[in-house]
């Protein structure tokens, strides 16, 4: 079982992550629907593991991932977009994303993802 943080703007989304997470047995411990939210409830729960959108108005999820990789350079960061292309896909791997999820396949492939992000 994971500690989950769930970061979107969408609240659709976060609510069907929250549902996909808990059903697989994983804790959500914050959610947050901007970057700086996510920032803030990173540093005070240390969630073992995130769920990050990559575009969110302010700073978007790319943003965020960098930022807590810097300070957490084995965070668990599974970066989830709507607007997915491989390019966007190669620069969060290569930033340090454990997992790369399209938002269609967030109810398919979240758990999988999970346990593959928290084996590593």
């Amino acid at each position: 079982m994971a500690s989950v943080l769930i970061v979107d703007d969408s609240a659709f989304a976060r609510h069907l992550i929250r549902v996909v997470a808990e059903t697989g047995g994983h804790e959500v411990v914050g959610v947050a629907s901007n970057g700086d939210q996510a920032l803030s409830l990173y540093k005070d729960l240390h969630p073992e593991l995130v769920t990050l959108d990559w575009m969110m108005p302010g700073k978007s999820g790319e943003v965020v991932l960098n930022e807590i990789l810097r300070g957490d350079p084995d965070a668990r960061v599974i970066m989830i977009t709507g607007w997915a292309n491989d390019s966007i896909e190669g620069r969060v791997m290569k930033a340090g994303a454990k997992a790369f999820l399209e938002k269609p396949n967030v109810k398919k492939a979240l758990l999988e993802k999970i346990d593959t992000a928290m084996a590593s």
